[in-house]
């Protein structure tokens, strides 16, 4: 199971929620492909929910124009 490390490229404020540039999570995914593609990137929101108490869904960030994906296992 491969496991990736997912970054905030940019700060945003919306809808409440804030991200900071640099916030990361680390995510093991079933597959070998982008955790924020893959299931509507459900795995991303719950490590962020987990690890931040931050919604990234609500303020509109999962998508690969906010978050950075590296393979690293």
């Amino acid at each position: 199971m491969p496991l990736f490390r997912v970054t905030v490229k940019q700060p945003k404020l919306c809808n409440g929620v804030r991200l900071e540039r640099g916030m990361s999570v680390d995510v093991v995914s079933n597959s070998m492909s982008n955790p924020v593609v893959t299931n509507g990137g459900q795995s991303v929101i719950d490590a962020f929910m987990r690890i931040y108490g931050v919604d990234i869904k609500k303020a509109g960030a999962v998508n690969m124009a906010y978050l950075d994906v590296q393979r690293i296992g």
